[in-house]
């Protein structure tokens, strides 16, 4: 498996691949124009030629960031590729010099393994509420768990 950032021609397999998870409300739906707007945001893991699993490292300020739309396909989870997906983003935020990264998720025990602490929605950005979570088909009652990574920055 690899990891690599995305580029226009990955968009239609990353929508192929998150579809049924847009269907059913646990990830965001984003056209292929928002997401060819932000292709330097994403991150993939390729099986030879084959998408795995993609997320994206969406930068809000010079201190957040979030991480989006993390999906690995049903037949390869189990095998470690979101924690390198997640590895890979703090690498990157890290680089950056960002101060946190942000994630909402009906999978808080996967990313609490990682290093990531819950906070109060009350907490999250006000541009995130009203830029994403207002689009969402749960909006307003939102059963997502919101956690933050404070980003080593010494390393």
């Amino acid at each position: 498996m690899t990891l690599g950032k995305a580029n226009l021609r990955d968009i239609p397999s990353m929508l192929d691949l998150v579809a049924n998870e847009v269907k059913s409300g646990v990830i965001l739906d984003r056209s292929a124009d928002e997401i060819a707007t932000n292709i330097r945001s994403y991150v993939l893991a390729k099986e030879g030629e084959k998408l795995v699993g993609y997320t994206a490292l969406h930068v809000h300020s010079p201190r957040l960031a979030e991480m989006r739309s993390l999906i690995v396909d049903e037949v390869f989870r189990g095998q470690s590729v979101g924690k390198k997906m997640v590895q890979f983003v703090i690498n990157e935020a890290q680089d950056l010099g960002l101060e946190e990264i942000l994630v909402l998720t009906y999978l808080p025990q996967f990313f609490l393994k990682m290093g990531f602490e819950e906070i109060a929605k009350e907490h999250i950005p006000e541009q995130k509420i009203w830029a994403d979570c207002i689009k969402c088909i749960h909006f307003p009652v939102c059963n997502e768990v919101s956690l933050m990574y404070r980003v080593d920055t010494k390393g």
